[in-house]
């Protein structure tokens, strides 16, 4: 199957001054047309449970869904992971109170897995999850480790221009390297710091609030990409992972990504 880009709003998911050539590069790469295994697409099904009907089958995971579970087809079967039981969910996220979580089957970190064995999943779902991964480049690592061969791994992330995070600078690339060869502790205090100010509006009580925050490490958007800055990325990622990209689909507030092993 070729690789689908598509773009439903906005401008060419190679835009952006500095790194137009390096998209345009990128692209040609990848195939340009858009096709299923018989070579004939409806680019209008491309959506999120389009994409689940094309691609989920099997067994696997989705991870961190609260209260927006990923639709999948007849017969797939999930599990779902999260970091807390529900109650302490329900805690850490009051402003969900009144929302229907997803049962979890598998507490446990998302972002390393040590309860999932090697080569045991047929898919994994991670919707607006890497953006709260300290170190995205360990967990894409993590999730690569639990796929069997031909396994896909469903991820959408928030583009920043379209949501709270709009006035923070996009992550650079050397940034996730450094936190993975480092360590995140290097950097959390100041992620933390750029929450309150630029997301929360604490501008005066910035210190404070963010001291909070960490104080019950809170779930903030550590990480942040516009569409052009994922596209870097995503091809940092292809180079050390050696993945196929089957989709990368930019769809209002986020861009979605199937991406097999």
């Amino acid at each position: 199957m070729g690789t689908a880009i598509v773009n439903h709003e906005g401008p060419a998911l190679y835009s952006g001054p500095q790194e137009g050539i390096l998209m345009k590069q990128l692209i040609t790469r990848m195939s340009r047309v858009l096709r299923t295994r018989h070579d004939r697409v409806n680019v209008a099904a491309f959506d999120r449970n389009g994409l689940a009907r094309q691609y989920l089958v099997g067994t696997g995971l989705e991870i961190g869904a609260l209260h927006h579970p990923l639709p999948v087809p007849a017969g797939v079967r999930v599990k779902y992971v999260d970091r807390m039981p529900e109650a302490e969910l329900r805690r850490h996220y009051p402003e969900l109170g009144h929302e229907r979580f997803v049962t979890i089957d598998i507490v446990d970190n998302g972002e390393t897995l040590a309860k999932v064995a090697d080569t045991s999943q047929d898919f994994v779902i991670a919707n607006h999850f890497l953006e709260h991964c300290e170190d995205p480049i360990s967990t894409l690592r993590t999730f690569f480790r639990v796929l069997k061969p031909g396994g896909v791994i469903y991820l959408a992330i928030p583009e920043k221009t379209c949501t709270f995070d709009r006035d923070r600078p996009v992550t650079p690339l050397e940034h996730f390297w450094l936190d993975h060869h480092n360590g995140p502790e290097h950097s959390r205090w100041a992620h933390y710091q750029e929450w309150a100010e630029l997301v929360d509006k604490k501008s005066n009580e910035a210190e404070a609030h963010a001291r909070q925050l960490l104080s019950k490490s809170y779930s903030i958007h550590f990480h942040v990409w516009d569409q052009s800055s994922w596209l870097l990325f995503l091809h940092s990622m292809q180079q050390t992972f050696g993945f196929h990209i089957e989709v990368i689909l930019r769809l209002g507030i986020e861009i979605i990504n199937v991406l097999r092993k």
